[in-house]
């Protein structure tokens, strides 16, 4: 069987496999996981193509250079390894409205960009008022026994079964 070519990996073996990326990011560049960060610096590459002095004088930018690293290179890496592993294992096709969501909310496509976007807007805010995201959060900040990193986690989750249970009811 060739790993690169199953739909689905065991969780259980990903999670290791991740927690051993945490690990070895910590040691090779004294950094940790997160996405949330490299969204922020690639706002301030937007905003500094149209507003170079707004991104001089700015004081989140000054502390957070709006520039690629290798946290920007993460995302990246995230976004075209999900794409290669959905065209290797031949799951990759393109759906404007998914089934799942057809069925639960609405097959209209507007509708689905619009909440999207909403969603995206939020959960940049969300992770901008928290210092980080779910991934700086839940596999970085806890592995490092982070009592807010945990306390954001727990909140995650609570966040998460309540809205399937909006979904989905009970």
């Amino acid at each position: 069987m060739n790993v690169f070519s199953m739909m689905r990996w065991s969780p259980y073996i990903v999670g290791i496999l991740i927690g051993l990326l945490n690990l070895a990011a910590l040691f090779f560049s004294n950094k940790v996981l997160g996405a949330s960060t490299s969204y922020a610096r690639a706002s301030g590459m937007v905003r500094k193509f149209f507003d170079q002095e707004y991104v001089s004088k700015n004081e989140y930018y000054l502390k957070t250079a709006p520039e690629i690293d290798w946290g920007f290179m993460l995302v990246i890496g995230i976004i075209f390894g999900s794409f290669l592993s959905a065209v290797m294992s031949g799951d990759f096709k393109l759906v404007l409205v998914p089934n799942m969501w057809a069925d639960e909310i609405s097959s209209s496509f507007f509708i689905r960009f619009i909440i999207s976007v909403f969603g995206g807007i939020v959960l940049g805010i969300g992770s901008r008022w928290s210092g980080g995201c779910t991934s700086g959060h839940g596999i970085s900040g806890t592995s490092q026994l982070s009592v807010i990193s945990w306390v954001a986690s727990v909140c995650f989750f609570v966040g998460g079964i309540a809205t399937a249970f909006l979904i989905y009811g009970f």
